[in-house]
């Protein structure tokens, strides 16, 4: 008896599972999408107080980095019991992973402000705020623009370990792809989650350039 064909790429299997691949596509890219803009939106608070603060600094970098290496398996496994099974639990996890290289970046770019720039400022009678908003972060924004890449990139891989709870975008294909072992689904879903993190990536590099013309000058100089 001829032994059943069990190739890795088939495009039969796109063909006759395209709507659960686009669904499970559009998840994974969500799920990245929001965790990544949730974290932003505490980091930067999260490094401009502890740069504000030095004595703080210490303390919500250590609190970030112990909840990073938790195990991702048990951290979602530890989320299910109060969060419940599915989006929500993902997503928490999700941004936890993210807040330590986001506050790290942040942090590490404020501080490497040219201090003679924010002398120029103060003498120039630019408020707390102003500075912080008008000098320090538009210089700092290599460094949070690095973290924020590298923060998007892991995550992308990261959500595939939601299938823990059942929401893993195209882990789910992975892990189904496993129990069957139907090898297209398990390289058409790894597939993709490259490609998306290497889309995003892309996209933040032009981001980047959009935001700091500057440094096209200094490139083309």
């Amino acid at each position: 008896m001829d032994e059943v064909p069990n190739p890795w790429f088939s495009w039969t299997y796109l063909e006759r599972n395209s709507d659960e691949v686009l669904r499970q596509l559009s998840i994974h890219t969500t799920l990245t999408l929001q965790a990544i803009a949730i974290a932003v939106l505490i980091a930067l608070p999260l490094a401009i107080v502890a740069r504000r603060i030095p004595r703080l600094a210490g303390p919500i970098m250590g609190l970030s980095g112990v909840m990073y290496t938790i195990p991702s398996f048990a951290l979602f496994a530890l989320l299910a019991p109060f969060t419940g099974i599915g989006r929500t639990t993902v997503l928490i996890g999700l941004v936890i992973y993210a807040l330590l290289v986001l506050v790290r970046n942040t942090l590490v770019g404020l501080q490497g402000v040219d201090a003679d720039v924010v002398d120029a400022a103060k003498g120039l009678g630019y408020t707390p705020t102003r500075l912080m908003f008008a000098v320090e972060l538009p210089n700092a924004l290599p460094s949070i623009l690095a973290g924020l890449r590298i923060a998007t990139v892991s995550t992308v891989a990261l959500v595939t370990v939601g299938v823990v709870v059942g929401y893993g975008g195209l882990g789910q294909l992975m892990f189904r792809g496993f129990q069957s072992d139907y090898r297209a689904q398990i390289l058409t879903a790894s597939i993709l989650c490259l490609l998306l993190a290497l889309v995003l990536d892309l996209a933040l590099v032009l981001l980047g350039r959009l935001a700091m013309p500057w440094t096209r000058r200094r490139q083309t100089a």
